[in-house]
């Protein structure tokens, strides 16, 4: 090792910023700024389609409708009129010494229509929100080291965090349940929710388009039948999940019998639990799929005050299996496919013919990287900005000024709405949220850090950080401290703090990425792909397959189809060499084949994730000797040695940690 000396001080190059930023560094940020780019290119669209519109009777009667459309965040800039400024740009270094936030304007347009008319449009400024530093919604976006130190930031300037008031904060990054993949879980707690309810149940965080999140349970009662859970506004819900079922597609009591025990007809107790259930259907007199729906309707017109007065019975039960019931899944055959494999792997699990998975290990988690529950916060902050618009419209129609529905009367409305700027900032700032529905989460507090700069080392641990969230740090169980061995390669081992959140507060390894958004054009043609590998397509016909014998295949929480288990393994081997390929299947897709076994292990399936958030590694495929993106799931089931000593042959396709 040389002896310690100044040469960097005394080299002349030395003040000369590098012609490229550091690939390494650059990772640091590279989660973060990616979920967020995500939300301005597509998300923000998402989302804003998604809101449910507002409709209400004017004191007139005539029927008004809101909507928000074509919303688009700027970049920092100083508002337009203003003089003696030498750019309109608003850099981060500025922001920082003169402690204000660093924010874009979002603007919109409201429409509006009359009696279901035709529509009008005003535009308007929902007021400053704040920009992630780097995102291409930042002026520092694509400068070079040189371009970073003439605008006074740091030459390997990273980004992934916001200036509020001076202060850098970053949105911590948390360890969630999987999406959309259905888990066998056990919960002594759940037999407090009500008579006969066991400890046993299905849980399956659903995970939209615009990274909504709704969780949906189902329940094993000890008299045999299966409740539904569901929550709106932080209110829990359980509905017989036959009538879930009858209410989403139009199907004979045969046919859905027929669903249900299909590769199940030795299983008498399962055949008599369904049977039971149909028949405690019609002793209630709801004998079809109308009824169904009709009834579910009528029970939740009170709760879903966001339904119109007018919506019939139907619409509102339209509108619950909408946002309430597998929100992921826009089609009810898809939903009622998934229902059926979520019952079928219940039973499984209450009759001990399947193993506990628990949401604690890390194969079954996933990250809530900081674009994201950016982007649930502002939608449900837009969304509750037209209920305060509804409120001003009736304000002002209940006065002597009336509301004639022009544009005045909309532009005299908007102008006592206000805007999500406070909110938006607020969130930031603080860490907390005051969310009506929740958001999904376990905890309302301590969501966004100060990204302390004492050591630069201490500045870089902040953005591989991954909390397991608040509500585990006041828990009494070790269970979610616990390195369980799926982690390797994934959670450094050694990288955790001492005291209460020992454990609890990790860190990603150096060679973790995290998947962002793949190519949907990509994604959409992987079912017609695994059909040309062998795969039984779900919706062709599969008369005469061996349903028993099959596995079931999913793709991001869909039923896609069967694999019959004696080619099973060699579909999954042509797949991952078309992934590694990264032409016709995203490169970091996450292949898990959950094998058969004569005794009981995880539920069989194969199961395909192709979504943002996930924790993949490369590791080397001493097969096709290149290298290729696992999951944390994924790696479970696969022959990965360490160092090459420790290879196995015969076994089958080995992979080599990096």
């Amino acid at each position: 090792m040389d002896a310690p000396s100044l040469k960097n001080l005394t080299d002349f190059k030395y003040s000369v910023p590098a012609k490229e930023q550091s690939f390494i560094l650059q990772q640091l940020g590279a989660p973060h700024v990616s979920s967020f780019n995500y939300m301005v290119n597509k998300g923000l669209n998402d989302a804003v389609s998604s809101l449910h519109p507002v409709e209400f009777t004017l004191p007139s009667g005539e029927r008004l409708s809101l909507r928000i459309e074509d919303v688009s965040l700027n970049y920092p800039a100083v508002p337009l009129g203003v003089v003696g400024v030498r750019t309109q740009q608003i850099f981060p270094t500025e922001c920082r010494q003169r402690n204000a936030t660093y924010c874009g304007k979002l603007n919109g347009k409201v429409s509006w229509s009359i009696n279901n008319g035709p529509r009008s449009y005003i535009d308007q400024d929902f007021g400053n929100i704040p920009i992630m530093i780097k995102s291409n919604r930042c002026n520092l976006n694509e400068m070079t080291p040189k371009q970073l130190v003439t605008h006074k930031e740091h030459e390997q300037e990273w980004g992934g965090y916001f200036i509020i008031r001076g202060h850098e904060k970053l949105i911590r990054m948390l360890l969630m349940t999987r999406r959309n993949y259905p888990i066998a879980i056990k919960r002594g707690g759940w037999k407090g929710r009500g008579d006969l309810f066991s400890d046993v149940g299905i849980q399956i965080r659903c995970v939209n388009d615009s990274q909504t999140c709704v969780p949906n349970t189902l329940h094993f009662v000890t008299d045999g039948t299966v409740k539904f859970m569901f929550a709106h506004l932080k209110l829990v819900y359980y509905v017989p999940v036959m009538m879930i079922l009858k209410a989403t597609c139009d199907y004979t009591d045969q046919y859905i019998y027929k669903r249900l025990t299909e590769g199940f007809e030795d299983d008498s107790y399962y055949s008599d639990c369904i049977q039971n259930m149909m028949r405690n259907l019609h002793a209630e007199g709801l004998h079809s799929h109308a009824d169904c729906k009709g009834y579910l309707g009528k029970m939740f017109r009170v709760k879903f005050t966001e339904c119109a007065e007018w919506f019939t019975d139907v619409e509102i039960t339209d509108y619950v299996l909408k946002s309430c019931v597998l929100i992921h899944l826009n089609s009810p055959e898809d939903k009622f496919n998934l229902l059926v494999f979520m019952i079928q792997k219940l039973f499984v699990y209450a009759q001990d013919n399947c193993k506990t998975e628990g949401a604690d290990a890390v194969m079954m988690q996933e990250l809530l990287l900081g674009g994201h529950l950016y982007l649930q916060v502002l939608k449900e902050r837009l969304q509750m900005w037209l209920i305060y618009l509804r409120a001003s419209i009736l304000k002002n129609a209940k006065s002597g000024a009336g509301f004639a529905c022009g544009e005045k009367d909309m532009a005299r409305a908007l102008k006592y709405t206000g805007g999500v700027e406070t909110v938006m900032q607020k969130f930031l700032a603080t860490g907390n949220i005051n969310s009506p529905s929740g958001l999904g989460l376990m905890q309302d507090s301590g969501l966004a850090i100060i990204a302390e700069n004492i050591n630069r080392m201490r500045y870089m641990s902040h953005f591989r950080a991954v909390h397991r969230g608040a509500f585990f740090q006041e828990m009494r169980t070790t269970e979610a401290r616990q390195l369980l061995p799926d982690a390797w390669g994934f959670i450094c081992p050694v990288h955790t703090p001492d005291g209460a959140p020992c454990g609890l507060l990790n860190h990603l390894t150096m060679n973790c990425i995290v998947t962002t958004n793949p190519d949907e054009e990509i994604v959409a043609t992987i079912p017609a792909t695994l059909t040309e590998l062998g795969m039984v397509p779900f919706k062709g016909s599969h008369a005469g397959l061996c349903i028993k014998e099959c596995y079931v295949t999913q793709l991001d929480g869909r039923v896609i189809g069967y694999v019959h288990r004696s080619i099973a393994d060699k579909l999954v081997t042509k797949l991952r060499c078309l992934k590694i390929k990264g032409e016709e299947v995203p490169n970091t897709l996450e292949i898990v084949l959950v094998p058969m076994k004569d005794t009981p292990g995880q539920y069989p399936g194969l199961f395909l994730f192709s979504g943002p958030a996930r924790m993949m590694r490369p590791v080397y495929n001493l097969v096709f000797k290149e290298i290729e993106f696992i999951g944390t799931f994924e790696q479970v089931y696969l022959n990965v040695c360490v160092t090459p000593k420790e290879m196995y042959k015969g076994i089958g396709i080995i992979w080599w940690s990096m």
